[in-house]
């Protein structure tokens, strides 16, 4: 079996892998009994996917070392033994920090491709990479994304903060190139790698390729760093004439992770809505459904995973879209090769909902409207004014007179909204739920509705279906130690997975060691679930509960102020070895709650400010400390 193996190969292969032990063990086998008992357990835990990448890998490897064995006979029985040995050939290390799998799944299609090329190469994950190897790496490939406002991905955040420490060695002997993925709706876009790349040249390192900044349509990008970085460290090594040749990559193995059906955006499924209800009251400041779908059989999702739901613009605002800029529907435009009709790709496949700061820019050369390009000028406040505004608003504040083709070339490709996942397969199998806060404002310029959360809420009904696919989240899930007390912290919509957390409790039989903080403004109006957490309570599932209603009073109280009133219970849970999640607002609720976690450990500790903040990091690095947050 060769290193070209193909995905169909591969996985009637994880197939053969994916016998009971038993079956396994009747067979004639090279392995002794307890690795076939080891393959065994790890081939139940995996997909098929997983099973078809975990065979690739072994072709390849075993192509390799059979290559490499038959060189060194050959080069045994026809050199002089007194002459002196070649190099071997330096490793080229893969690092991904990946906050929701992109990163980690395009680096393990780079890893796969290097091991076609027969390249040496490593592929390690950021948070299980000892940062001070760097002075011993020479070939080193960065893919990183930006998390929130210019942040580091969880498993990302120790590299980071040691590569900017004046522990960081000099790496003159380094060449590296970084792939840096993010949302370009944020200000700081791509600012992890940026960091990255410009730290990495400062200590000394050298270039392979210039670093590739990617958007949320990333892909097409990426496949050419990643082509262009191996193919110049290929060149830059010892008899580069000799060894430096670019391989035509196999497809079937090079997208086989992004394309698992109903696990990436790329193959959704349908899931048929069973019920869409609002569990906030009359008088609510907001509207929150639950939503529940049935996933095809066989798809399958963990606690803390999200869902990935595909929602088509709205019609009324694609026709006001048309009107405003005095444009034909029918009228044809090329998008990604394809051609297409403007009213079809302004359905389906452009984003009408998020404005980004470039996109915003070019509809001010477009439109020639001196407001727009003042605004812009003015970074602190543009995020707010774009953030209150969609791409029909600005239309009709700031016509422009522009063909279709212009039209669809200012905007960028429509993207699926991850929602967290409010239910656990333990308790209701098939099933998967979500809560979602429908997003609707009006202003002078019309009303800004919310792309998945108003489909969701308002334009489905039961018997219909939604493209969704699941999202792994491998940075938000309950410890695998059934008696590590867990502390969830979840405002509004944020108590999504801390249900899931529950159910799966529920169905494990396990009572007890977990404590619930949420928030919200009124208790009669939006206590989310509010019976299903009075009955965990009673049966002893759920240990304690504190809750935030701010407005139910003169002076306000968030989830943040009811971990401070109760430091050194809080305390004392975590010094008998709890794990903190947190899941909600990144802009402001999560760093509120950040900073009276520093207080309280700070204050219950007895630490300074600095201390706290690496009893804080200790725990994030031992999987404590975890953050679902948007």
């Amino acid at each position: 079996m060769g290193a070209s193996l193909t995905l169909g190969n591969a996985l009637g292969f994880s197939l053969e892998l994916h016998m009971v032990g038993k079956e396994l063990s009747a067979l004639a086998s090279p392995l002794e009994e307890n690795q076939i008992q080891s393959l065994t357990q790890l081939t139940q835990q995996l997909s098929p996917l997983q099973q078809a990448w975990v065979s690739g890998y072994l072709a390849a490897s075993a192509s390799a070392a059979l290559q490499a064995t038959t060189y060194a006979e050959a080069t045994t029985a026809n050199t002089d033994t007194s002459a002196p040995t070649t190099a071997a050939q330096p490793t080229l290390t893969i690092l991904y920090g990946s906050q929701t799998g992109n990163c980690k799944a395009l680096a393990q299609t780079l890893f796969q491709q290097t091991q076609q090329q027969g390249v040496t190469s490593e592929l390690v994950s950021m948070a299980e990479f000892n940062p001070r190897k760097l002075k011993d790496e020479q070939g080193l490939l960065v893919l990183v994304s930006t998390h929130g406002e210019g942040d580091p991905p969880d498993d990302a955040i120790g590299f980071y903060k040691f590569l900017n420490s004046k522990r960081a060695p000099q790496l003159s002997q380094l060449k590296y190139s970084v792939l840096a993925l993010g949302d370009s709706s944020y200000e700081h876009f791509c600012q992890t790698g940026k960091d990255i790349d410009e730290r990495l040249e400062q200590l000394g390192a050298k270039r392979l390729a210039p670093r590739q900044d990617c958007d949320l349509d990333y892909e097409g990008e990426a496949e050419q760093w990643q082509q262009n970085t191996v193919k110049q460290w290929l060149e830059s090594l010892p008899n580069a004439s000799s060894t430096a040749q670019v391989v035509s990559i196999n497809p079937s193995l090079s997208n086989a992770v992004q394309t698992e059906q109903g696990y990436s955006a790329k193959a959704p499924v349908e899931a048929e809505v069973l019920s869409v209800q609002s569990i906030t009251g009359r008088d609510s400041i907001k509207d929150i459904y639950h939503i529940e779908l049935a996933l095809p059989e066989g798809i399958r999702y963990q606690e803390g995973d999200s869902l990935g739901v595909w929602a088509d613009n709205r019609a009324d605002t694609v026709s006001s879209v048309l009107e405003a800029l005095s444009l034909d529907g029918d009228e044809p435009v090329q998008l990604k090769g394809a051609t297409l009709s403007l009213r079809e790709a302004l359905t389906k496949r452009l984003e009408l909902t998020l404005i980004t700061p470039p996109q915003l820019q070019k509809w001010a050369q477009l439109s020639a409207a001196t407001e727009l390009t003042v605004r812009i000028a003015e970074k602190q406040h543009l995020r707010a004014y774009i953030a209150q505004r969609d791409w029909l608003q600005v239309f009709r504040e700031f016509p422009a007179s522009v063909t279709a083709q212009q039209l669809v070339d200012s905007l960028r490709a429509l993207s699926p909204r991850l929602y967290s996942i409010a239910s656990s397969q333990q308790l209701v199998e098939e099933e998967v739920h979500l809560t979602v806060a429908q997003v609707k404002r009006d202003n002078r310029l019309g009303t800004h509705y919310g792309l998945a959360s108003n489909y969701l809420a308002d334009r489905i009904e039961e018997g219909q279906t939604v493209s969704v696919f699941v999202e792994s989240n491998s940075h938000f899930k309950p410890s695998s130690d059934a008696q590590t007390p867990l502390i969830m912290i979840g405002p509004g919509t944020g108590i999504a997975p801390f249900r899931s957390f529950m159910q799966a409790r529920e169905a494990q039989g396990l009572k007890g060691n977990t404590w619930l903080f949420f928030g919200n403004p009124n208790f009669e109006q939006d206590f989310l679930y509010q019976t299903e957490w009075q009955s965990y309570l009673k049966q002893g599932v759920l240990e304690k509960i504190d809750l935030a209603f701010s407005r139910d009073q003169v002076e306000k109280v968030y989830v943040q102020d009811r971990l401070l009133q109760q430091a050194p219970a809080v305390w004392q849970w975590l010094q008998q070895g709890a794990a903190i999640y947190v899941c909600g607002d990144a802009e402001r609720m999560a760093k509120d709650v950040e900073k009276a976690l520093l207080t309280l450990i700070a204050q219950q500790g007895q630490m300074t400010h600095q201390q706290a903040q690496d009893y804080l990091e200790s725990l994030r690095s031992n999987h404590r400390y975890q953050k679902d947050v948007y």
